[in-house]
């Protein structure tokens, strides 16, 4: 990467330029090589430059302060330089137009900012003047900016021209939000995405300007501006400019910390270690003592979370240390943490505090949210891992229950005056019940239309069951609730109705049944009890097996290890895992 230069050394006119100029323009790009982590763009406009493939508009999309006006300007001075015959990326020299496209005050190059014109009558003013060739230059290039700011009146406007432009016109667009720019205009728009920078990037990028500068600076600083500057150029730049200001030609970390109001990394470990400790006092002293620095608490727990996601990467990837962008202490603390905590401790953590990030935001009262956040924290600390309560499970002593079935879910949920729960033990989740066998599927065919096939329905869920493959919920749900079954034969059925049932449920079923079967069906009332209905009968097996599961020497260990909880779930006999085997991990909630 070449060092950045200001454009003094540039600009042949701006030699004995008075007055001070802010870092974001004093190195902002004027050739294509000096832009950034933006290969894959050059590349392809010098590609289709020198096959004479220059697209009629370009979009350029990107985060703030990427160089997306920069772009704008490089490209139109690329058209119009006058060092070649032809549209050409290669700069090497100022021409006849280079220092007016890039101060933006060429006759034919036209900014419009569409933050603050963003009607249909600047856009006609566009329009109109497209037809008129170039005072001067090669092409009249129209650079506007926030694009997806225009009314809609204003693309549609825009549409026609933006097809089919004038062979002497070219359109360059910029915005930071490109699902707001219609598909219409997109379609017709040659697209780049300006890349967000990496913080080594930005890194190295800044180290160039100080040197240029003549200021020194601290790799810790360079890299807390660069964190800060999320990606974008001239946001970074700004800070630096600040921080030199501040630091008088040395750029600090202690200043950078002091400026930007950051907490040292070293203590936001300090305050990772003491919450991993469940060590709630130190963790609350060290919250005050970072707070009383003027540590904001929402920034203090959104550091702690960077540093638990952190942690957590080096956990599954080892070698993701990112040494470009973290210090040395970092690095060798987070490396510690992850070989020493488990990956259930890091992810509940994780979870407590994105909830408590909310808290804290909406509280009247951020330092005390926050302290309740990190007391949570230290707490979850001391829950037992998914290990740990397996180990406990198995050691307990078991009593054989022939009766007792394996469990298929365990959740731990808290009780009213009892303490927060423990671990949770997940298992699929799913509710088997004895279904007899389905029938055959005629999902295909339509009531009262086409020759039904014959259907064999021997048992009353078997009946259900074809009803609801008619798609008729609302009877198939009224046979489950109000019917008692007594007989069932092809062609006939004996039944018994709930007093909850619909006047008229026996009549409009033997008539779907007729239309669907092809053959008459014989409902009759029976003065039988009969069985309970389908629902019933669910709910009554369902009850059985959650008796027969707490009577499981397994799920007695659990209920008797974490009072309050509760078994949500029971599987059938051909999806049962044992409880010891099972996934175990921490509720996410206090609630």
């Amino acid at each position: 990467m070449n060092d950045p230069q200001p454009e003094a050394a540039k600009s042949p006119s701006s030699q004995g330029a008075e007055g001070y100029r802010v870092l974001a323009r004093k190195y902002r790009p004027q050739r294509f090589e000096d832009l950034i982590g933006q290969d894959a763009m050059v590349r392809t406009l010098t590609n289709a430059f020198e096959a004479g493939r220059i697209a009629q508009a370009y979009m350029l999309t990107g985060v703030r302060g990427i160089g997306k006006t920069t772009t704008a300007r490089l490209i139109a001075r690329a058209l119009n330089y006058t060092g070649s015959d032809k549209p050409t990326v290669e700069l090497p020299e100022y021409g006849e137009h280079c220092e007016a496209i890039l101060e933006s005050h060429h006759i034919d190059v036209i900014e419009m900012d569409a933050a603050s014109k963003t009607g249909i009558d600047d856009v006609r003013e566009i329009i109109d003047s497209v037809r008129y060739k170039p005072a001067s230059a090669r092409y009249k290039v129209y650079i506007i900016d926030e694009v997806h700011m225009l009314s809609k009146q204003a693309f549609n406007a825009l549409l026609k021209t933006l097809e089919e432009p004038p062979e002497h016109v070219k359109f360059i667009f910029a915005t930071t939000e490109i699902r707001k720019v219609p598909v219409t205009v997109l379609s017709r728009c040659q697209r780049f995405d300006l890349r967000r920078m990496d913080i080594p990037t930005l890194v190295e990028h800044f180290a160039g300007v100080c040197k240029s500068e003549g200021a020194t600076a601290d790799d810790e600083a360079l890299l807390m501006i660069s964190r800060a500057a999320e990606g974008s150029v001239r946001d970074g730049l700004s800070l630096l400019d600040q921080a030199i200001s501040y630091g008088g030609k040395e750029v600090r970390a202690t200043d950078v910390q002091s400026m930007l109001g950051l907490i040292d990394r070293a203590k936001i470990i300090d305050l990772f270690q003491a919450v991993m400790k469940a060590d709630a006092a130190a963790a609350i002293k060290e919250l005050e003592t970072q707070y009383e620095a003027g540590g904001d608490p929402v920034t203090i727990l959104t550091d702690l979370a960077a540093f638990v996601h952190w942690v957590t990467r080096l956990k599954i990837i080892p070698d993701a240390d990112e040494a470009g962008s973290r210090t040395q202490t970092e690095r060798e603390r987070g490396k510690a943490f992850a070989d020493e905590l488990a990956m259930s401790h890091l992810t509940r953590a994780w979870q407590l505090l994105l909830k408590g990030l909310q808290e804290v935001a909406q509280s009247a009262d951020p330092l005390m949210a926050a302290e309740m956040v990190l007391i949570r924290l230290a707490y979850a600390a001391e829950l037992p891992s998914a290990a740990d309560l397996v180990r406990t499970a198995r050691e307990q002593p078991r009593q054989p229950s022939p009766q007792a079935g394996p469990v298929s879910a365990v959740s731990a949920a808290p009780a009213p005056a009892a303490p927060p729960p423990g671990d949770v033990v997940h298992m699929p989740p799913t509710m088997h019940t004895a279904l007899a066998e389905k029938a055959q599927d005629h999902s295909g065919e339509k009531e009262g239309v086409g020759t039904p096939a014959p259907v064999q329905l021997s048992t009353f869920q078997q009946l259900v069951d074809f009803v609801g493959q008619r798609r008729d919920i609302k009877l198939k749900t009224e046979l489950e609730r109000h019917v008692r079954p007594v007989k069932v034969a092809p062609g006939q059925l004996e039944i018994a109705l709930e007093a909850s049932a619909p006047r008229g449920l026996p009549g409009e079923l033997g008539r779907k049944l007729e239309a669907w079967t092809g053959m008459r069906w014989i409902i009759s009332l029976s003065q039988e009890a009969g069985e309970a209905p389908l629902d019933q009968q669910r709910r009554q097996q369902r009850d059985s097996l959650f008796a027969k599961a707490r009577e499981h020497p397994d799920v007695r260990t659990v209920l008797d290890t974490f009072p309050g909880a509760e078994i949500i779930d029971v599987g059938g006999d051909d999806e049962l895992v044992p409880v010891a085997d099972l996934e175990i991990e921490p509720p996410l909630d206090d609630n």
